[in-house]
């Protein structure tokens, strides 16, 4: 697991806003960037799902 082999160069703050981030996510994707091997920026996109409502015809 590469984390786990960087885990000494990574700032634990950082390591513990991405499980904040991923435990709080239920649907959706977390987006890690690296810029010179440091992380840099930590985008979350989470997804809504909501039910569909049926149309009605009038008359009906």
């Amino acid at each position: 697991m590469i984390l786990l082999s960087l885990k000494n160069r990574i700032d634990q703050q950082v390591i513990e806003k991405i499980k904040a981030l991923l435990e709080s996510l239920e649907y959706g994707s977390i987006q890690i960037t690296v810029h010179d091997s440091q992380i840099t920026q930590i985008d979350k996109l989470e997804k809504h799902r909501l039910p569909l409502l049926r149309k009605t015809k009038p008359g009906r």
